[in-house]
């Protein structure tokens, strides 16, 4: 850079070869080089000088301090555990720290494999099979450690700190998981007194107390999106530049990640917030045939999506409708403990549901299993059905569930019809046989008949959700708005300040504009499942 600043060719003007449309047609590398050749040349050239002065006094000064201090820490760690092959898992934010850490590790002696997001799936894989093996030491970025499962290994350093401290949990879990044995520990490597630690001890303090109301695992879903991202690194930037508004800065962002979290906690959990889990229930899902189903449902469904799923061992190696690749995923809990190198897939995993989600819906004339439930008295006797209540919108979807049972005389009974359901989630089901039964239509309609007036309260909240949504993305909407514009104004080209006030203008009308369109919404109630609990008796017309 410097070589190029010494060049006598100058360019008045940052537009005179590219307007400012073309602007954004330009790569990053050609925009910085169009840049340099305007009126802050010179001003930059200093800066470039005094950076190189700085970075060559540190590295006059010998070894990387940091590095030092993570090999000594390293040395400890191994003495405390008395472990000298103990594993360390590294994270760094950037490839070339990563390289640097790789080639000081193995000159003391140390084995290192590394990870990052370049890497296909089968040097990724390649890598973890190292490090699971011999390998002592793995370097990851966040990209390289997606997906990872590392159980055998239980020491995580972070080098290099995120700005958003949910990033961090993201991280601690690729250790922290099913088949962990020992106490996971983690170290942030964070420069004392400096504005980012003081950012840091405040944002810790007060996630600490949305972690609790929430759980951790919910604050790190909504914190580590998307959307979130761009809150973290105004704060920094904000407390960077004015270090006495750290509380404050930090309040209204934490004031934003509540208000989405709470949102989508309300519309997405499975389970109501009086729901007490129970040690023998959960010893019945070990094993409970629902994790079978979602085997069967993934790797026979996948083909008709565009998908894969081969068989390897123990294991299936997939390839989902998205065109993402696992090596290694199964579907139930047991093996998933037994192979702590194998990713759990559950009902929760969104690759998941996109394929069940396109599974048939039930109809009138299909054939109805007959089932046994134990826990359920011989004498209730009648069809059970499992409806979906569902609000589509452009880029929004909900969906609740309803359980109907009739009994043979036709008559609906709430009470029995979740009694029903609770059994078959936890009990043993005997499968007796399949039938077509009399007057199947007659049945059909009474159980959609029962869902549509059990679930008129229901939809009517799901519409107050949404609307509810609506508004409050158009206040996020107009907060990030607000944000990057006053952001825009530090820039000190005005040429480009004006052409990105523009672009985000743009930007913010067609957003407003979709959340217009989305206040629509389309509702819809399907029949998931049907069951006829017990023989069927005589004809309930």
């Amino acid at each position: 850079r410097q070589a190029l600043l010494d060049q006598p060719q100058l360019q008045p003007s940052l537009f005179e070869t590219a307007d400012v449309d073309e602007w954004a047609e330009l790569d990053g590398q050609t925009q910085v080089d169009l840049a340099v050749q305007t009126r802050g040349w010179e001003m930059e050239k200093a800066e470039v000088g005094t950076l190189l002065e700085l970075a060559r006094s540190t590295e006059a000064q010998g070894t990387d301090a940091k590095a030092e201090a993570m090999l000594e820490l390293i040395y400890k760690l191994q003495q405390e555990e008395n472990d000298p092959e103990l594993k360390v898992l590294i994270f760094t934010e950037f490839v070339p720290t990563q390289t640097m850490l790789a080639d000081f590790l193995e000159s003391r002696g140390f084995s290192v494999a590394t990870l990052n997001g370049s890497m296909d799936l089968d040097a990724r894989t390649r890598a973890q099979q190292a490090f699971s093996r011999d390998v002592r030491v793995l370097v990851s970025t966040d990209a390289g450690g997606e997906g990872l499962n590392l159980q055998f290994c239980h020491v995580v350093i972070n080098f290099d700190m995120p700005w958003n401290p949910m990033r961090v949990e993201q991280r601690i879990g690729r250790v922290d998981r099913i088949g962990q044995p020992h106490v996971v520990r983690a170290i942030n490597f964070v420069l004392e007194d400096t504005v980012e630690h003081r950012v840091r001890e405040v944002l810790e303090t007060k996630l600490a107390v949305i972690a609790e109301e929430f759980g951790v695992d919910k604050a790190a879903d909504i914190m580590d999106s998307v959307e979130a991202e761009p809150l973290f690194d105004e704060l920094f930037v904000q407390s960077l530049q004015n270090p006495d508004a750290i509380e404050t800065e930090c309040d209204a962002v934490l004031l934003e990640l509540r208000s989405t979290i709470a949102e989508s906690r309300k519309s997405e959990e499975l389970l109501p917030a009086a729901h007490e889990l129970d040690a023998d229930d959960a010893r019945k899902w070990r094993d409970h045939p629902a994790q079978f189903w979602l085997e069967r449902a993934i790797t026979t469904g996948l083909p008709a999506r565009g998908g894969e799923a081969i068989k390897d061992g123990e294991a299936w190696r997939v390839r989902w409708a998205d065109g993402s690749e696992s090596a290694k995923v199964c579907f139930d809990a047991r093996t998933a403990e037994e192979h702590p190198d194998v990713e759990w897939v559950t009902l929760e995993d969104p690759r998941a549901r996109a394929v069940i989600g396109e599974l048939p819906r039930c109809v009138p004339e299909l054939p109805v299993p007959i089932v046994r439930i134990s826990g359920l008295p011989d004498t209730v006797s009648g069809v059970w059905s499992l409806w979906e209540i569902s609000l589509s919108a452009d880029d929004y979807s909900r969906r609740r569930f309803l359980t109907v049972f009739i009994n043979e005389a036709g008559r609906t009974f709430l009470p029995t019809a979740k009694r029903i359901w609770d059994l078959l989630l936890t009990e043993q089901i005997e499968l007796t046989g399949t039938s077509i039964m009399e007057n199947a239509d007659g049945w059909f309609d009474r159980s959609k008949t029962a869902a549509l007036a059990q679930g008129e309260g229901v939809f009517a909240e799901l519409v107050g959700e949404h609307r509810t949504r609506i508004q409050e993305e158009r206040e996020r909407a107009q907060y990030a708005y607000d944000a990057r514009n006053k952001a825009i104004g530090r820039i000190g080209l005005q040429n480009v300040r004006d052409y990105r006030r523009k672009r985000l203008k743009a930007d913010h009308e067609t957003r407003m504009a979709q959340l217009d369109a989305a206040e629509a919404y389309a509702p819809d109630l399907n029949a998931i499942l049907m069951l006829r609990v017990g023989e069927e008796k005589a004809d309930a017309s």
